[in-house]
């Protein structure tokens, strides 16, 4: 055998070693837990055949407490390029298999390189985690290494979508990483996110709690809004990731690629001329309007069990990618609040910053009252979304549904913050508030100069009639240029795609500045 022939039959060698990780003890007891191997991950996420790794054979180089006896290549991570339905893509797998996933210096420059990269060629990047954290045995070298991730996550924001996939543990410092990231998907039952697990909880608060109580997907989903989607499993997880990478473009100076449709953009839907109820405190389900008037029907909804008052989430319409906010009516009667302005806000900022055109439909009757709100300041939450919409510069096509009240008519995409195009159906009330609280307000003195009860009410429902027949229909608003149009319900879908080919071309610009300073 020569020379030549003996080393690649050891670089084969060495790669198939590489491949196993931890070992195959290790893997088998990953998969006993339920949970892929980073490698297994990286296979379901990306084209068949696309995947290019790098920095195979990158050890750790530490040695202290023994590290020094004990090697793996590739030291934890997986790191490479590859494709996701053809467009390409930058990843970093934790393998928990080396040393708990645990963080390493050299682990952290295997991930910068290719944060770097995907920086640098424009193309997102994907980080699937499964780590035990910081790897204690090199001090303040892992700290250091995971700042460097966290830089990059910051410098790379606005520049290239940034995904965080937990498929395992994700504890301490760990959990910023994902938390910079533009979506992050979990895993129940077997990942979980916290800055300090359940033993430190019980040491200095005396609470008993499990770490799916704790950080769990279905806590982060429905409690924190810290994670964006919740997974049955894995596959879910990374078909999750897929599909939402679907409606992205690849970074700030690209538009997200256009999708073929057979669902004709004239299409009309009866249906929605009587989805609204005549009684105006009665409720109905904006998930009918928003599946009526994307193509096919096809939603993909962000943080589904968060703030259900409002929702978000991805959707073409004529093609073309949008991000849709609606009020949702079932829930809270659609009020914003805390949690629903910082959810709203922290997409609509997303959208402005990949080019994805943003459609609103608005059903709102105000912010939700209460000691608890205000002191959650909700004013300054209701102000992140206030300036997210006024600063964005995509498209913005507003649809006004019902009612439209006081400051957060302003809030939702009105025309005073620069919405393009604002259309309205026939049952739109846009005004301060609603017949009842107006009437209390401008008639008190009136209603209580009559002592007869019969006719206070008489007083009442007579100025309660007057106001609605001035501020309960669009017209108004329209008279003053506020409302663009007011349109048949079931034309909804047709004056939005329309619009949105009309505006395809807008420039709009803000004053130079260095940065903004968001109300947080």
């Amino acid at each position: 055998m020569s020379i030549q022939q003996e080393n690649i039959e050891k670089l084969v060698a060495r790669r198939e070693a590489a491949r196993l990780g931890g070992g195959q003890k290790r893997i088998d007891a990953q998969h006993q837990k339920g949970k892929m191997t980073a490698r297994e991950r990286l296979a379901l996420l990306l084209d068949e055949g696309s995947f290019e790794e790098y920095d195979m054979f990158v050890q750790h180089r530490c040695t202290n407490f023994g590290m020094e006896k004990q090697h793996f290549d590739g030291d934890g991570v997986v790191t490479g390029s590859g494709t996701i339905d053809g467009r390409p893509v930058y990843v970093a797998a934790q393998d928990f298999t080396v040393s708990g996933g645990s963080l390493s210096k050299t682990m952290a420059e295997k991930i910068c390189k290719v944060m770097d990269l995907a920086v640098r060629t424009g193309a997102p990047f994907i980080c699937l985690n499964d780590s035990g954290g910081a790897r204690i045995q090199e001090g303040v070298d892992a700290l250091a290494g995971y700042g460097e991730i966290f830089e990059r996550n910051i410098l790379a924001s606005g520049v290239v979508p940034q995904i965080s996939g937990i498929f395992g543990p994700c504890a301490g410092g760990a959990v910023y990483s994902p938390a910079l990231t533009d979506f992050t998907v979990m895993v129940k039952n077997t990942s979980y996110m916290f800055l300090t697990g359940p033993a430190v909880v019980k040491s200095v608060l005396g609470e008993n709690v499990t770490q799916e109580e704790l950080g769990g997907a279905s806590v982060h989903a429905s409690k924190s809004g810290v994670t964006h989607f919740a997974a049955e499993n894995e596959e879910e997880g990374i078909r999750t990731i897929r599909r939402l990478l679907g409606f992205l473009p690849q970074n700030n100076l690209e538009e997200a690629p256009r999708r073929e449709t057979a669902d004709p953009a004239a299409r009309v839907d009866d249906a929605l001329n009587e989805i609204i109820p005549d009684n105006p405190n009665q409720a109905y389900d904006m998930y009918q309007v928003i599946r009526s008037i994307v193509d096919d029907g096809d939603f993909l909804e962000i943080h589904k069990e968060f703030a259900k008052n409002i929702i978000i989430g991805f959707a073409h319409m004529g093609g073309r990618s949008v991000g849709i906010v609606a009020n949702q009516p079932k829930v809270l009667a659609g009020v914003l609040d805390i949690n629903s302005s910082r959810k709203a806000a922290r997409f609509v900022r997303f959208c402005d910053a990949f080019n994805i055109p943003l459609v609103s439909l608005v059903d709102v009757p105000g912010f939700l009252p209460g000691t608890q709100q205000e002191y959650g300041a909700v004013i300054t939450n209701g102000a992140k979304l206030l300036y997210a919409y006024g600063e964005a510069t995509v498209p913005k096509v507003t649809v006004e549904l019902r009612k439209s009240y006081g400051g957060s008519y302003i809030v939702m995409s009105s025309k005073h913050l620069r919405a393009d195009l604002v259309y309205a159906w026939p049952s739109a009330q846009i005004a301060v508030m609603g017949a009842d609280g107006a009437v209390n307000v401008l008639y008190a003195k009136d209603i209580k100069a009559v002592e007869d009860p019969a006719a206070q009410e008489g007083i009442r429902a007579q100025k309660k009639a007057e106001y609605e027949e001035l501020f309960n229909n669009p017209y108004q608003a329209a008279q003053k240029g506020y409302v663009d149009d007011v349109i048949e319900p079931r034309n909804t879908r047709w004056r939005i795609i329309r619009a949105l080919e009309f505006l395809a071309g807008k420039r709009q610009t803000v004053p130079a500045k260095k940065h903004d300073n968001l109300p947080l």
